[in-house]
């Protein structure tokens, strides 16, 4: 199959709510560069129905994760502005399989960012910072997959919620912040920021990188979630969903 046929694959599943199966069961050689221009034939098409791409975000930044997928770097996925929900707001689960929910960081950025940079250089470069939800959603039958599988999927890319902008500390302002996630009141998922590659801004750093790699960079304006501190959380209808980010407030959603 073409991309094009994979990614009109991935999408319709996202726009009907039915899981498939792996990339890899029909193209197990699908490679790394292969699912990246899955991706972008996916984003494309949601373009075209009118979507504006609002950002990036990060995905496999933690040890763990990586040493599970036998990666050495990130991942990262593009954020659109129709995925993303206001804080305080609803979420609707109609039409989703797997939604999960992770805390994160989220940054904003004041100007480009071309090329390789410093983790400083990258905070340098943001005019805000905030608590951040990622809201997941493979399309992957039992939530299984390879690693080009889910960069093909966009990781897993279905909603985020952003709390209140603030002003962006110091590289040791970020350092070493507590991060939860409740459900209902109960925290469920707890973690620090330096769970997310050791240091937020760090993470930041290696998307330019990767970017980099692709002829691309980070634009003026672009949302940019970190990547997670501690494990997904299954959501369902009822849920009132907390991030709280040690100095930094909450992003908060209820599930329906």
């Amino acid at each position: 199959m073409a991309r094009t046929d994979f990614a009109r694959l991935l999408d319709e599943a996202q726009r009907l709510g039915k899981p498939i199966e792996p990339l890899t069961s029909l193209e197990p050689q699908l490679s790394v560069a292969q699912a990246y221009a899955i991706q972008n034939e996916l984003v494309a098409l949601r373009v075209g129905r009118g979507e504006k791409v609002a950002g990036l975000k990060m995905g496999l930044t933690s040890k763990a994760k990586m040493e599970q997928m036998g990666v050495r770097s990130p991942i990262f996925a593009v954020l659109t502005d129709k995925m993303e929900r206001p804080c305080g707001g609803v979420l609707e689960l109609a039409g989703s399989i797997h939604p999960k929910a992770e805390p994160e960081i989220g940054f904003r950025l004041a100007r480009d960012i071309n090329g390789r940079v410093t983790a400083e250089e990258a905070l340098a470069a943001c005019d805000a910072v905030c608590a951040a939800m990622d809201i997941l959603d493979s399309r992957y039958r039992d939530f299984k997959f390879t690693l080009p599988d889910v960069i093909a999927d966009n990781a897993s890319c279905f909603g985020f919620v952003l709390g209140p902008w603030h002003p962006v500390p110091s590289m040791a302002g970020l350092s070493a912040l507590r991060m939860t996630l409740s459900l209902n009141g109960k925290v469920v998922s707890a973690g620090s920021s330096e769970a997310i590659y050791g240091h937020p801004a760090q993470s930041l750093a290696a998307l330019c990188s990767l970017l980099a790699d692709s002829g691309r960079f980070l634009k003026r304006g672009s949302v940019v979630l970190a990547g997670a501190a501690s494990p997904a959380v299954a959501l369902k209808a009822g849920n009132r969903v907390e991030v709280s980010v040690e100095g930094l407030g909450a992003a908060v959603i209820d599930v329906r």
